[in-house]
């Protein structure tokens, strides 16, 4: 399997249809193959490692780097522009690469060049002639196409290993679980240096022929009206982003009646955020679920089998499972453990880290993900949040999403985050963190007795503390982690 092939059969069958568009033009299916082919002769021209970092904004200069990259048998670096220099530097230097594809623009937002032997800039290659002719390399099922960094929950970046055998794999998987097809056109506006964002909403689009608009930041009112102009039937997005639209003003039902599938994924949604969204616009918000480590996607909760909470069944040919965190032993069926799971689209492991790859593998072989959740007797996954950030209360496990469910249907709370503050007689108290909406004021006396009718004493946070702004990933993901030197 190779990543590529079927991506340039397509673009080669319809080269004059418009395949995407971003923030500064469209392309049709020539012009993406002719840029990759440019890219992959700068490419050959200069890198002797076997990997390439792509340093570029949400857009078609990402496909055309990859797509350059692995037609030279290169493995493809997403490189996050997020980091702070150091961090990004130390990626640079684990993944072992020298050379790395950008654009100007980008290298100005750092406001520093990357430390390496070759920078290919996009934009100096001479992209309207014509290519030097070149035949796409063929992968090995097992080679390595991507190495995705992840920060995890502490410590240096971990490059996640995928295969060409992983991603085309799971592009397949999601095909058929969510039938998409030529017709379908989909709004992205998750970063491709994620795993969601390159693989959902890069590589399947271009791999099944679905047109693509990118947007490379997310602003909720000009997100509104990409959807207005492009009639998306396919949306994926964070529960953060969903509760974003609902601020814009201007929008109607309307302009999401051409959806057809509107996924949340990254964290669980919160009901609130999802019964607003129906209300207002008429659509259901399905959940899907994944990890970088699974290329991504293991779980989408399609429209015909909606359920409230659920991310739905494992996507074809993967399995999973529910084991007890202590023991090891698979759960009964309702009961909350860790998500295990093992398939053709979990990784290889972690990059020159062999020990903990062995940690996060069972010795039967199943990925265990650190997540805690349960399984319905119809093989509908529910997740019900880290191991890591569960809360030990007085003896009882408590898990933050059930109090952030509570407070964010308070009026007056837009978003919270709930982590555990030490405590000599109970083990751990709650302390939440709450977003306030605009024109509304923070009561915490008030938060605190909505918490008390509506949750046990002991869930009933200690204290809660208005922020500006949560904090938060690149993708938008609320990172508890980062609330603790607030205690």
């Amino acid at each position: 399997m190779s990543i590529h092939w079927p991506i340039i059969r397509r673009l080669l069958r319809y080269p004059t249809r418009v395949v995407a568009v971003d923030d500064s033009r469209a392309y049709r299916g020539v012009e993406l193959l002719v840029g990759a082919m440019h890219a992959a002769g700068a490419i050959r021209a200069c890198c002797e490692s076997s990997t390439v970092g792509v340093l570029v904004p949400t857009s078609g200069a990402f496909p055309i780097a990859a797509l350059g990259a692995w037609m030279v048998g290169k493995t493809v670096v997403p490189l996050n522009y997020l980091l702070k220099k150091e961090e990004l530097e130390y990626v640079i230097r684990d993944c072992g690469t020298d050379t790395i594809v950008s654009v100007q623009p980008m290298l100005d937002h750092l406001g520093y060049t990357p430390g390496v032997r070759n920078l290919i800039r996009l934009e100096d290659l001479r992209m309207r002639s014509v290519p030097q002719p070149i035949r796409p390399a063929c992968a090995e099922d097992d080679g390595l196409a991507v190495l995705l960094y992840t920060s995890g929950t502490s410590g240096k970046p971990k490059g996640v290993m995928l295969s060409h055998a992983n991603i085309e794999t799971n592009i397949a998987q999601c095909r058929k679980l969510v039938r998409i097809g030529g017709r379908d056109v989909a709004v992205g506006v998750l970063p491709q240096f994620h795993s969601f964002g390159m693989t959902a909403l890069t590589l399947l689009p271009l791999t099944c022929g679905m047109k693509i608009v990118w947007s490379a930041r997310f602003v909720p009112p000009k997100v509104v009206r990409l959807i207005r102009e492009h009639r998306p039937t396919f949306f994926i997005a964070i529960p953060s982003m969903y509760n974003a639209l609902l601020s814009v003003k201007d929008a109607h039902g309307a302009d999401f009646s051409s959806l057809r599938l509107a996924v949340s994924g990254g964290e669980p949604l919160p009901d609130a955020t999802a019964a607003r969204f129906r209300e207002r616009f008429g659509v259901t918000l399905t959940e899907g679920y994944g990890l970088t480590e699974t290329s991504p996607v293991s779980n989408i909760c399609v429209p015909e089998e909606y359920r409230s909470h659920s991310v739905g069944r494992a996507v074809p040919g993967m399995s999973q499972r529910i084991a007890d965190p202590a023991t090891g032993r698979e759960c009964v069926v309702g009961a909350d453990g860790e998500v295990q799971m093992a398939g053709p689209n979990v990784m290889g492991g972690y990059y020159r880290l062999p020990e903990l790859t062995a940690q996060v593998f069972t010795a039967d072989g199943y990925f265990r993900t650190g997540d805690m959740g349960r399984m319905d007797e119809d093989g509908h996954l529910y997740i019900t949040g880290r191991i890591k950030e569960m809360l030990i209360i007085g003896g009882e496990n408590v898990f933050p999403r059930e109090i952030e469910e509570v407070l964010n249907a308070h009026p007056a709370v837009g978003e919270s985050a709930v982590i555990g503050r030490q405590d000599p007689m109970r083990g751990e108290l709650p302390v939440a963190f709450v977003e306030v909406r605009e024109g509304q004021a923070f009561d915490e006396l008030a938060l605190k007795k909505w918490c008390r009718e509506r949750l046990a004493g002991y869930k009933v946070p200690d204290e809660v503390r208005a922020v500006e702004q949560l904090p938060r990933n690149a993708t938008g993901k609320i990172l508890r982690r980062d609330l603790k030197p607030l205690l």
